[in-house]
């Protein structure tokens, strides 16, 4: 006992002295929303490129250069609507009295994880990992790139991961500690091709931990901005991959529920993978949700209605992507946040006229304003959607084992490499900055996790 407790204070004296060199970021730093975590600000975000040439809308449609509810995309486009946020029946306090910053080191509250067959393995904390470089920021707190330190045992390549950090104070604050502990809940149950896998989670008294594989190619979004659209068969493997990975989620009874360009990443082959679960929730078949969660330009009407929503509401953004894909633009889109939600109510679609017959099938049956007869809505669910002809070029086994090839690839120059992330965030400095440590302690019980070995074998160990 006496030599794990000298043990433990030696552990605490080793961080304290790091982490006494981390700087503390201003007071004046703007907070975003719940649905805004890790997104850009507009006011430090470079301006789009302009377009001196006048082109039909047929041609070039008009391209959205900044949403205030990005995740970790480029600069923002022109502000829209934000992100809504999950209703809460207790009102959350404007202000909160000052506390003072609390050191990690005397904060240390690291949990045993569980490996495979349930054993306890060593604990893991932030001192395990090097930080390179910020890669996005938010009010919960902030994405870094990282490296692992070498364990004995252990074995990552060469290491390098992204390490997502959530400050309590601001969880507990805005009451999403259930949507924050369903994050981590649902990453451990789901190992797909394409969905960023989760490698640790932990906890300190202050802040969460998620680890994830960093994928280098950067957000869609990026790619979007600067292609401006894209070819149907661009669109098409990129879609399908999606379609994929949401199928495999709602065969788990899982809902994504914020399906965005800013939510999807793309590796350095060119795949793309879904990540941020924040909004996630495991549904029942026979279940709704009454939530008002998600970014409003990708919502369906159901939500919007609050009349309950399920697996569909899903659906509807996968047919809201692929027509911002084809078109550079979502089909509803309004500067007012009410106006918008009316339009995406109300108002009829209309269809890119330069695209196929295929793809306007497709985008009429995902983009069913009633739910009861979206595509994707009945039994067979995604195997529906799968066998729409605008796939039919598709070979879902070759596609799910990564042997169809992407006609365009990221320009990534190594694993390490963060050309394809913003420069609004990849030039701030790569602080793990100390922050408040809150009264209530009992909120993230359990929330320590380790991979049963690093490349994530169907069978997953959980606490």
């Amino acid at each position: 006992m006496v030599s794990s407790s000298s043990q433990k204070k030696s552990y605490h004296s080793m961080l304290a002295s790091k982490l006494n060199k981390l700087s503390i970021p201003s007071s004046d730093d703007q907070d975003f929303d719940f649905s805004d975590v890790f997104g850009p600000q507009s006011s430090t975000s470079s301006s789009p490129p302009s377009n001196s040439t006048n082109r039909s809308s047929f041609d070039q449609p008009q391209v959205i250069h900044n949403r205030s509810h990005s995740f970790i995309g480029p600069s923002p486009r022109f502000t829209l609507s934000k992100s809504l946020p999950f209703h809460s029946t207790r009102p959350v306090p404007e202000s909160e009295p000052e506390s003072e910053p609390e050191s990690e080191a005397e904060g240390e509250n690291l949990e045993e994880g569980c490996g495979k067959g349930g054993d306890l393995v060593a604990k893991i904390g932030p001192g395990d990992f090097e930080i390179l470089r910020l890669v996005g920021k938010g009010s919960f707190g902030k994405v870094f790139q990282v490296r692992k330190k070498d364990r004995a045992g252990e074995e990552f390549g060469d290491g390098i991961l992204a390490m997502k950090v959530m400050r309590k104070d601001t969880i507990i604050k805005n009451n999403h500690v259930d949507y924050m502990n369903a994050e981590r809940n649902i990453l451990t149950k789901v190992v797909h091709p394409f969905i960023v896998p989760l490698r640790y989670s932990f906890q300190t008294k202050s802040k969460l931990y998620l680890i994830l594989d960093f994928i280098n190619g950067g957000h869609l979004f990026y790619h979007l901005y600067r292609q401006r659209i894209f070819s149907e068969d661009q669109a098409l493997l990129y879609t399908a991959e999606i379609v994929s990975a949401v199928s495999h989620l709602h065969n788990r009874g899982i809902v994504h529920r914020d399906l965005k360009p800013e939510n999807i990443l793309m590796d350095a082959d060119g795949h793309v993978m879904l990540t941020d679960f924040g909004l996630a929730k495991e549904i029942d078949e026979s279940s709704r949700s009454n939530s008002m969660c998600g970014t409003t330009e990708y919502m369906a009407p159901e939500i919007l209605l609050s009349k309950g929503h399920n697996k569909d509401a899903d659906w509807w953004s996968v047919g809201i992507l692929l027509y911002e894909m084809l078109n550079g633009k979502p089909p509803y889109t309004h500067a007012n946040r009410k106006k918008l939600q009316e339009r995406i109510i109300k108002e009829k679609m209309k269809l890119p006229p330069h695209l196929t017959t295929d793809a306007h099938s497709l985008l009429k049956g995902l983009l069913q304003k009633d739910p009861t007869k979206r595509l994707g809505s009945g039994p067979r669910g995604g195997d529906e959607i799968k066998g729409h002809k605008w796939f039919r070029t598709v070979n879902w086994k070759k596609l799910e084992a990564k042997e169809l090839i992407p006609k365009f690839k990221p320009d990534v120059s190594g694993r390490d490499c963060t050309a394809n992330f913003d420069s609004c965030w990849t030039a701030m400095p790569a602080d793990d900055s100390p922050a408040p440590t809150p009264t209530a302690g009992a909120h993230f019980h359990g929330y320590t996790y380790i991979a049963p070995n690093p490349w994530l074998s169907s069978e997953q160990a959980e606490e």
